[in-house]
């Protein structure tokens, strides 16, 4: 093994070494690097400490300034929101835009920012609020030099305990809501608002989604709606109405009050008054066969109809129903009792000129197979066709022991058309009510008098929609049958023309009907005079396309008559009135 020993040491110089132990010392490069490697371990430990306290004084600041940022947020929240604002800023308030505070011999700056805010959740955009400002957002800065970050930033909204906050207005709001029929916002109506005491205009709005919230000094107030083409409405005092049913609305200071309305596009009804339709009927209550023509294995006794005992079937047929003024066919009905495993149906004929045939079912549906429900309607019969009837009964049973029994039957017809009555005097009344009076009576919104005027026809325009109920005083002498065959009141909905027939009748009428003598033809605007001198009576009308006039009402007794049309010679003479009496008066035709 070879081995090398260096020996570093001079001749004629001593040894250098340090804390010599056991002979051996270190040397003063030993030394020196490990000083330098305590002296990093001190330094590492020196700026690991200096940065804990800096930590410490940074958070330190930082919860200060949070604690300050807390208490600003905390003062903001109660003061009033009139005074949630910087001074000389928008909002105008009682706060600083920046101050200083010292604590612990550190300068805190707090600066103060605060913005309105206009937030679409209300459900109102600009314009139609007047109040756009929805609450206020204010933002807290708290900043020193020595805070890690720079600052502490907070972040809250201020909301107004009331829509006049929010507004900021010595007064409330008024919220007002237009809709239709349909309960939809109507766009764009005009709304106006009034002093209740002056009547002057206080605002006005056309908010194109249909509502608008007024901000308004405390009062009451008067509201109108309307819209062009459209109803109106409004709110009324109690001078007006003694219980409105919508009062004015009283503005509240500090409050909200809303109303709502509901409006749509008008409507018109055209009425005619016209005279009742003349019925007559056959009727069979078989309390004898005298008005069957034809008939196999039935009994006829004590108003009933069975089938001959021993027989499973049997059938009668009515005597032949016509009528020489026939106008149209109405229907035919019957009463029976069918029990368990019998039946009767019904069937009608009509005479051809030379037989009787079955209707068909081209004119009369189901009649080939015949019917069982009464009443069977018969008003869609051509009368030029079918203008003679008669009605077939077919019994049948499946136990001889038991037969169905037919009790009566009827075939209704009319006999003249309706023709307009002039000059009546009525009533038209709506449902819907604006309140009730002193008694609490009801008090309609719409109830007027009309007269139909020399035709007997009158276009009532620019109403509303509504449930409508046509009444005629007694004291006129008419009586109001029917309107347009239907009960009332009357349905006129939004936006629709609506014709109303009035079917109007008297204790005693009298109806001319004026034509030529020679051809038989009737003749249009011959004026007829009818007058009664004791009576104070004189009237004067003119014929119809079908040559008729109606005279309605009238006392019973003798009336003068006078009838002249041009090409033709005149006629004088006297009428007995007393019921429904008809007059036909023929002319001379002048050479």
């Amino acid at each position: 093994m070879i081995s090398f020993n260096l020996n570093l040491k001079k001749p004629g110089l001593p040894s250098t070494s340090f804390g010599a132990k056991n002979g051996v010392g270190f040397t003063l490069i030993e030394v020196l690097v490990g000083s330098f490697l305590i002296l990093i371990v001190f330094l590492a430990i020196f700026g690991a400490y200096q940065l804990a306290l800096k930590v410490i004084s940074q958070s330190r600041d930082r919860i200060t300034a949070t604690f300050i940022a807390n208490g600003e947020i905390e003062r903001i929240r109660n003061l009033s929101y009139k005074d949630v604002g910087v001074l000389g800023d928008y909002p105008d308030g009682t706060l600083s835009a920046e101050e200083t505070k010292t604590i612990n011999s550190i300068d805190y700056v707090i600066n103060t920012r605060i913005d309105y805010v206009l937030d679409e959740a209300d459900g109102i955009e600009t314009p139609e609020d007047e109040c756009p400002n929805d609450y206020k957002k204010v933002e807290i800065k708290v900043s020193c030099p020595g805070l890690l970050g720079r600052e502490v930033k907070m972040v809250t909204d201020i909301a107004p305990e009331t829509v006049a906050q929010e507004c900021e207005i010595v007064g409330g709001i008024l919220s007002v809501s237009v809709f239709n029929a349909q309960g939809l916002m109507i766009p764009n109506p005009f709304i106006e608002v009034k002093d209740s005491e002056t009547d002057e205009v206080v605002k006005t709005a056309t908010p194109t989604e249909g509502k608008h919230l007024f901000s308004i000094p405390a009062k009451t107030c008067k509201v109108e709606v309307s819209k062009e083409g459209y109803s109106s409405s409004r709110t009324y005092s109690m001078e007006e109405v003694a219980i409105p049913e919508k009062p004015n609305p009283i503005v509240i200071e500090g409050k909200m009050s809303e109303i709502s309305f509901s409006i749509d596009k008008l409507s018109a009804l055209f009425v005619d008054t016209l005279s009742s339709w003349n019925t007559n009927n056959f009727s069979d209550s078989f309390t004898t066969d005298t008005n069957i023509s034809d008939s196999s294995t039935i009994d006829v006794q004590n108003g009933e109809v069975k089938i001959s005992s021993g027989y499973n079937s049997g059938y009668l047929v009515s005597t032949s129903i016509s009528s020489l003024d026939l106008t149209s066919w109405e229907e035919f009905s019957w009463s029976d009792e069918e029990l368990a495993d019998t039946q009767i149906l019904y069937k009608v004929f009509y005479f051809d000129g030379a037989t009787w045939k079955l209707i068909p079912d081209s004119a009369l549906a189901g009649n080939s197979t015949g019917f069982f429900v009464s009443p069977l309607d018969l008003s869609e019969l051509d009368i030029s066709i079918y203008s003679q009837l008669k009605v077939k009964g077919e019994l049948s049973t499946t136990d001889i022991s038991i037969s169905p029994t037919l009790y009566d039957w009827h075939v209704s017809w009319r006999t003249s058309e309706p023709i307009p009555i002039p000059n009546v005097n009525f009533n038209l009344k709506g449902d819907k009510i604006i309140g009730k009076d002193a008694a609490e009576n009801p008090v309609y919104k719409y109830s007027q008098d009309h007269n139909s005027g020399g035709s007997g026809h009158i276009d009532i325009s620019n109403i509303e929609w509504d449930l409508y109920t046509f009444t005629i005083d007694p004291a006129t002498g008419l009586d109001l049958l029917e309107v347009d065959s239907s009960p009332q009141p009357v349905s006129l909905p939004p936006d629709t023309t609506l014709s109303v027939e009035l079917y109007l009748k008297a204790q005693n009428s009298l109806m001319i009907t004026v034509q030529d003598e020679e051809t038989g033809e009737l003749v249009f605007s011959a004026g007829v005079r009818l007058y009664r001198s004791d009576l104070s009576y004189d009237k004067t009308q003119n014929t119809d396309g079908k040559g008729k006039t109606y005279f309605i009402p009238l006392n019973s007794g003798s009336y003068s008559l006078d009838v002249e049309a041009s090409g033709f010679s005149d006629y004088s003479g006297t009428v007995s009135v007393s019921g429904d009496e008809t007059k036909i008066i023929s002319l001379e035709r002048l050479e």
